[in-house]
């Protein structure tokens, strides 16, 4: 990796990192290749994908969860939302505010689990905001999806605010990037 005019190396392409490992494998799997963009012809997939996803928090609240009522035709017609396999087992919703890209959703099938598909998303997400001139990343979760919470901790948000939105508790938390 190169480094640019200030001294300091671009920030790392997952989705270019993927495609080195994914080459250098005889057998790969569609969940492998990079992220595309989806289309309209992915959205009854990407419904089902969040759907299985989100399944496992039903019973921890008494409604069910946001992405789960979403309805992705106007996020995939504006080129916000990115999967991952043929079929479809994994999808990030990235939403640019003011001055971070905001992941309004990460959904991994759970068939797909534990593949590091989830991590690989939120790498892309990362690069996107960087390659878009973003100074961070935000986010936020339903305060039971305690999961959730330390996963995005391990991965350097920070929380900023507990609040009730749209009807739901949400941990809203940010990560700035380096640039």
């Amino acid at each position: 990796m190169k480094a640019d005019d200030t001294g300091r190396s671009p920030a790392p392409d997952p989705a270019e990192a993927l495609r080195r490992d994914a080459s250098s494998s005889r057998h790969v799997s569609d969940a492998a290749r990079p992220p595309r963009l989806a289309t309209a012809e992915d959205l009854s997939a990407i419904t089902a994908v969040t759907a299985a996803a989100y399944a496992r928090y039903r019973d921890r609240m008494d409604r069910p969860p946001a992405p789960v009522l979403t309805d992705y035709g106007p996020a995939v017609a504006s080129g916000q939302v990115w999967v991952v396999g043929e079929p479809v087992v994994a999808l990030i919703v990235l939403v640019p505010k003011d001055d971070s890209l905001l992941v309004e959703n990460v959904a991994v099938s759970p068939t797909a689990q534990g593949r590091g598909l989830g991590r690989l998303l939120m790498d892309f997400a990362e690069h996107e905001a960087i390659q878009q001139g973003f100074t961070k990343m935000t986010l936020y979760t339903n305060e039971v999806m305690t999961e959730n919470l330390a996963i995005y901790a391990r991965l350097g948000y920070r929380e900023t605010e507990r609040a009730g939105d749209a009807g739901y508790n949400r941990v809203f938390m940010e990560k700035v990037l380096p640039g």
